[in-house]
């Protein structure tokens, strides 16, 4: 992924007015960012503990989504899995994360949902770069190149639903 500024993720969002765009907290280390092994850039708000925000790159274009999780998490021995990257998580590892859809649709309360990882950082974990728990990334015979293939396939699925 290209590095991004500041200006360029805030009008990038899609599915939220200027005004909230303008106001939402955008992560102040984008310069020490690993861009190059990101497929997306995704960070929590750190003052609402229930939204994060997603932004890629779609069709030559950078696309924000602002997104919700239920605060509360389940207990750590329920496992689930990543739709995006395919890694399983303990407890709230994995979270429902659901985004108003565009236009009208939005506006009338319409939104789409996708289990991903809580902390957003799929595009590492598919390149080794960040551990899961033991067994949080199954052996496969996709080289990690097609994996992340696959992880870039799932979220521009994900965006399209938007």
């Amino acid at each position: 992924m290209k590095a991004l500024t500041e200006q360029d993720i805030r009008a990038s969002f899609v599915n939220c007015s200027k005004g909230e765009a303008k106001r939402l907290a955008v992560p102040r280390d984008l310069a020490e960012q690993p861009w190059d092994d990101l497929d997306f850039l995704g960070w929590r708000d750190p003052a609402a503990p229930d939204r994060s925000y997603v932004v890629a790159e779609r069709d030559g274009r950078i696309v924000g989504v602002s997104l919700r999780f239920p605060s509360r998490q389940r207990g750590y021995l329920h496992r689930s899995m990543c739709s995006l990257c395919l890694t399983t998580h303990p407890g709230g590892g994995v979270s429902l994360m659901t985004a108003r859809r565009t236009g009208q649709a939005g506006r009338d309360g319409n939104s789409v949902g996708i289990y991903m990882c809580t902390d957003l950082d799929c595009s590492l974990y598919v390149r080794s770069k960040k551990q899961s728990v033991p067994g949080g990334r199954l052996q496969e015979s996709l080289t990690v190149e097609e994996q992340i293939e696959r992880t870039r396939g799932n979220l521009h699925a994900f965006l399209d639903r938007l």
